[in-house]
């Protein structure tokens, strides 16, 4: 999964200034972690990579949880699950325009010789901040917010798939720092309003939709 589809780099970053180079920050730092990696073995590697190819689709199971078990919750925490996937996608247009803004290139791109477990995204993917974290950390924040048993499996898992980004090559650690920032940020104000929606759970939790948020136990 690529963090912006490169079919969309055009009409996402028509800017007519140069790209930013990250390696000043921590260029440095990002180089010995890469390093580690090389010399890794195989099953780790091999283990980060899926984790972060595929990893977000844990989010999305726990997610997924929450909804089962809210419905024998409160209306406002029902509300407030019901909303995560809108928030992670309002979280994720934010974050995109993040990155027409930055306009920062992928270490891989910026720093001769980088090692990578996978193949560095073409120019104009641009890299901070990373995707995959925001959307992570928006997920860990929403559903800490909603319950704290899966969020407690939710922030581990989101700091896993932040390290795993840096790991594999295709983005400086500050990339993943400012998208876990990002993603609380937005995520955590976004789920506490989402309670706002509870009246309307009320009213159809009273209709066909009872069996979806409601259980009968």
């Amino acid at each position: 999964m690529k963090d912006i589809p490169q079919a969309l780099g055009p009409l996402l970053h028509p800017s007519p200034w140069p790209a930013f180079d990250g390696s000043g920050i921590d260029g440095g730092l990002y180089t010995d972690i890469t390093r580690d990696a090389r010399h890794a073995p195989w099953l780790l590697n091999d283990t980060v990579v899926t984790w972060s190819a595929f990893g977000l689709g844990l989010f999305a199971a726990l997610v997924l949880a929450a909804w089962w078990r809210a419905r024998r919750s409160d209306s406002p925490m029902m509300a407030r699950v019901l909303a995560t996937p809108l928030v992670l996608a309002v979280v994720y247009g934010v974050d995109l325009a993040l990155k027409a803004l930055v306009r920062e290139e992928r270490p891989c791109r910026s720093i001769p010789g980088s090692f990578t477990l996978e193949s560095c995204p073409a120019s104009g993917d641009w890299s901070c901040p990373s995707n995959h974290a925001v959307i992570a950390f928006a997920a860990a924040a929403a559903l800490w917010l909603v319950d704290r048993r899966l969020g407690a499996l939710a922030v581990p898992a989101a700091l896993a798939m932040a390290a795993s980004r840096v790991w594999i090559g295709v983005h400086y650690p500050h990339d993943v720092a400012l998208g876990a920032l990002v993603g609380i940020a937005l995520a955590a104000p976004l789920t506490v309003f989402a309670t706002r929606g509870a009246p309307w759970v009320e009213r159809a939790r009273k209709g066909r939709l009872r069996p979806l948020l409601l259980t009968a136990a």
